[in-house]
């Protein structure tokens, strides 16, 4: 089965409902000009509670190394998602100074173009987004999954965002086979509250299709 990623978690309940329905991974934003943004104690407080079987990712956007070490070290999350313009230099930099993190680096699919920059990044893990100008992510928009595709050809896993929803989430999984699926604005009643009928449905989609 596919994994799910609920990302943009803000409050307490919204990370109880998502433990509950078994998502894999949980993700939380320490971009401060994300809507969903939180703070690392707020974080830490949440996190601390989560069961073992999940884990949790912090999203970073441009972010100073030496910030994002000390949050890791203050939160304990697992993974650092980088969702902005960070390089393959930066990303180096940063396995070397927080020695076991593991790193997923977002890429903003625009157009095949895009997907040329991205074997250069020796990360863990690959995140697909939509392509928004001026916009790092948490659009709700999806993009073409056709691009998807090839951009598992890099060999990496692939964790699919951009628009994902209960209504399209399974066609996306049938069609791009990713190692996860992400969404955050498609399973929101607002953009700082989830809508747990819908991260009921997604989830329970989710786990229908095998890959």
């Amino acid at each position: 089965m596919v994994k799910v990623k609920v990302c943009g978690i803000t409050n307490d309940k919204d990370a109880l409902w998502a433990s509950g329905l078994g998502v894999d991974y949980m993700g939380f934003i320490f971009y401060k000009d994300s809507p969903r943004v939180i703070t690392p104690k707020h974080a830490l407080e949440i996190i601390k509670n989560l069961p073992p079987f999940i884990c949790a990712v912090g999203v970073f956007v441009n972010e100073e190394l030496k910030v994002i070490k000390s949050i890791v070290k203050k939160t304990g999350i697992k993974i650092v998602q980088l969702h902005g313009d960070e390089s393959v230099e930066y990303c180096n930099e940063l396995k070397s100074m927080i020695p076991g993190i593991e790193i997923m680096k977002a890429f903003r699919i625009e157009n095949e173009e895009t997907l040329k920059n991205i074997p250069a990044y020796d990360v863990n893990y690959y995140l697909l987004d939509a392509y928004v100008e001026g916009v790092p992510g948490g659009t709700g928009e999806a993009f073409n999954w056709d691009l998807a595709v090839k951009a598992k050809e890099c060999g990496k896993p692939v964790f699919l965002a951009g628009g994902l929803t209960p209504d399209n989430v399974k066609e996306a999984i049938e069609k791009v086979k990713p190692y996860c699926v992400d969404a955050a604005s498609g399973i929101e009643r607002l953009p700082r509250r989830k809508d747990y009928n819908k991260m009921h449905d997604f989830i329970n989609k989710a786990r229908e299709v095998r890959i």
